[in-house]
């Protein structure tokens, strides 16, 4: 693992897309995370484009009237001449780095003019588009690699051995839903299933504990061969970006199910994404020390340890989950924060999530997506779901309007959002990833 930092992470550096010099922009040109839009057209296809500002640039248009025909950067413009960002994945580091630089230096303010006149041809407002999902992904896997989400859990379940004893030696994941992984901004249905009360005949009934859970996804770039497996040091260099995750869960229909194989209806109704990946390139200034093990805590085994990775394998990436009821939206109310915490305190890295992956030979490929599993700190308000933060419905949450919350309504919408920021730096953000409960299809 090698952190670079070059001229595209210039604090000094504005671009003449005017909207990606305002201070606390998610999209400086410090940033330009890459996505996949669509028009408001009925015509319209998906295209892949880079977030600048308030602005998309269009790189299928660029690539089409032969802008990015430099051979430096032809390799990866032709891979975005795509309706997803998995071609773009498939090329590894490399070409993605050098577009990154080509963009950078393109739209920075000191560019040529008659270089800004024909990229500004290819400016998108992001107002004007739907965003989808950025990758079409085969395969999705959720960690639990919070030890305080995991601690908080287990101490409602088990107080007296709230931590399994496998928790500090491997990274816990489970397989998720590709299928119903959502784009930003899609309403989720809650869901329906099974449930118990107490010793009470089950029943089948829209889920009454339902749940968000804040979390951070990774995509994988090149993938590896079914057999063998990725080392850590080299981990890396397979993650191309993130994006911020809500892992929608039905506690109580969990709570039933998952015993003796872990989660199934109560997680795949629905799991929502941030569109925008930000690469691993943009992020290379706020990479930190991996989370500091108890003494007492057993080291990774060596297939899950690198001096390099625990130097700089953490990310210091803010994160915040707010929800606006439907009474909040009606009276104008601002969404409220329920909970702030910091990607740096997960037990473990996301090298060591994609090496534990592959290293039974398990073939990882261009598009899948890893997520972290819920993000929660040390202190009550770093708390990333309900769950924890009520304390299993028993400590409700008051909102700003009188309303309570044990667990979300219909109505409600949820709201993650992330960042990173460093002094001497420009502040990089992740977007939103945002979804609105509707009432169950069936009753």
């Amino acid at each position: 693992m090698k952190v670079i930092l070059d001229e595209t992470h210039g604090s000094e550096v504005q671009s003449w897309v005017e909207s990606a010099n305002l201070p606390n922009a998610d999209f400086p040109i410090q940033n330009l995370p890459f996505g996949v839009f669509q028009r408001h057209d009925a015509s319209a296809k998906p295209r892949v484009g880079v977030a600048i500002g308030d602005r998309i640039l269009d790189l299928h248009g660029m690539q089409s009237e032969g802008l990015l025909a430099e051979q430096s950067v032809r390799l990866a413009a032709n891979a975005c001449a795509s309706d997803s960002l998995n071609p773009l994945m498939s090329l590894g580091t490399g070409p993605r780095q050098v577009l990154r630089q080509h963009l950078h230096a393109i739209l920075r303010q000191d560019a040529p003019t008659s270089i800004r006149q024909s990229v500004a041809r290819h400016l998108v407002a992001q107002a004007d588009v739907d965003m989808l999902l950025p990758a079409i992904v085969g395969d999705y896997t959720d960690f639990y690699a919070s030890i305080f989400h995991a601690t908080n859990v287990g101490k409602l379940f088990r107080p007296d051995h709230p931590l399994l004893p496998n928790y500090k030696y491997v990274p816990i994941g489970y397989h998720g839903r590709a299928s119903s992984l959502l784009p930003s901004g899609t309403p989720v249905v809650r869901p329906s299933g099974q449930s118990r009360d107490g010793e009470a005949d089950p029943r089948f009934a829209p889920a009454k504990a339902l749940d968000y859970e804040l979390e951070v996804g990774f995509f994988v770039s090149t993938g590896n061969p079914l057999g063998e497996s990725i080392p850590i040091d080299q981990a890396d260099e397979h993650i191309f970006g993130i994006c911020l995750v809500n892992d929608w869960s039905a506690r109580d229909i969990q709570s039933w199910e998952y015993q003796p194989l872990g989660p199934f209806l109560a997680k795949s109704f629905a799991t929502s994404l941030s569109t925008w990946v930000v690469t691993m390139e943009a992020l290379a200034p706020f990479r930190t020390a991996a989370f500091a093990r108890a003494e007492a805590d057993p080291a990774p085994l060596p297939y899950l340890f690198s001096q390099s990775d625990q130097q700089q394998g953490g990310l210091d990436l803010w994160l915040e989950v707010s929800v606006r009821s439907a009474r909040m939206r009606e009276s104008g109310h601002a969404p409220m924060v329920l909970g702030r915490g910091n990607f740096r305190d997960m037990y473990w890295t996301m090298a060591q999530m994609l090496a534990h992956h592959a290293s039974n030979g398990c073939n990882l490929r261009p598009g899948d997506l890893l997520a972290s599993g819920t993000v929660s700190g040390a202190e009550q308000t770093s708390r990333g779901c309900l769950l924890e933060l009520t304390a299993r419905g028993k400590n409700p949450v008051t909102l700003s309007t009188g309303e309570q919350r044990r667990f979300l309504e219909d109505g409600d919408e949820v709201i993650l959002q992330g960042y990173c920021e460093r002094e001497g730096f420009r502040r990089i953000g992740l977007g939103s990833c945002r979804g609105t409960i509707l009432p169950a299809s069936v009753t």
